[in-house]
């Protein structure tokens, strides 16, 4: 990966072992976002969601040489004034996200600014380094937020938070996100390599179909979309698959079940 990021770009995808993984790649300027770099992550979202075999995709952020990390200092504001693009195109950012097959997983090593913090909610999971701060600065700026973004912000934080993080802008830390449940787990540097690889493994142990379904399932019932014969369906087909007829024999033979994903 340290060969792949010695030069500042847009961000990089590298895809191994199942798991995708996009890496935000300008740290001199704290990985904000161009517009050039969105047209890049929605070529990498379109990307994993027709790779049949990538079952999780991790977020995360070159921060080499940075003083402080820094994770994203979100949406370069230069770029609204671009034909186009603005608020509207970057929404397409979180929500094309949010709605991606695998399983999405926010490695978040550094603070994050902006917009970026929706990126990051628009994950299903996230795991977070300590000393790291959030701030979303939208009134600050004179900005109303567009609504899926606030959204997602009341359906993770709550209401009281989202407030606190609009209608102050002040920054939350890391334990402050923390106690909001926003993350798996929260680790220092020593070890976060350790607590990211025993997650993905944890994933990649599930079976395959079973969780894209059941992410579907999640993702249309926060919505307020849920579709009952819709979600009865795809139990009835969770349970004629092979993969739960793996995972009864593994069971009953106390031994860890191989999935083939059908």
């Amino acid at each position: 990966m340290s060969s792949v990021l010695a030069q500042a770009s847009a961000p990089v995808l590298q895809i191994e072992g199942g798991v995708a993984t996009v890496t935000l790649n300008r740290p001199a300027q704290r990985n904000r976002l161009e517009n050039g770099d969105l047209k890049t992550l929605l070529a990498h979202f379109e990307t994993i969601e027709h790779h049949p075999d990538v079952r999780v995709l991790v977020l995360t952020a070159n921060t080499a040489g940075q003083p402080k990390p820094v994770f994203c200092a979100g949406y370069d504001i230069g770029g609204f004034d671009e034909p186009g693009h603005g608020a509207t195109f970057f929404e397409e950012i979180p929500n094309t996200l949010a709605q991606l097959r695998p399983v999405t997983l926010c490695a978040l090593n550094g603070s994050v600014y902006g917009g970026a913090t929706d990126v990051v909610l628009a994950c299903d999971l996230r795991i977070g380094l300590q000393g790291i701060e959030w701030r979303m600065p939208a009134t600050a700026l004179g900005l109303h937020y567009y609504p899926s973004g606030l959204q997602r912000y009341v359906s993770r934080f709550g209401l009281a938070a989202a407030k606190r993080a609009f209608l102050t802008a002040r920054p939350f830390t890391a334990q402050q996100l923390d106690a909001l449940g926003l993350f798996e787990a929260l680790v220092g540097p020593e070890e976060w390599a350790q607590t990211q690889h025993a997650l993905l493994q944890d994933i990649l142990a599930l079976a395959p179909l079973a969780v894209q379904d059941t992410k579907k399932s999640l993702n249309e019932i926060a919505a307020g979309a849920m579709d009952e014969n819709r979600l009865r369906e795809r139990e009835h087909l969770s349970s004629r698959s092979a993969d739960f007829a793996e995972g009864r024999a593994a069971f009953a033979e106390r031994r860890a079940p191989v999935f083939v994903g059908r």
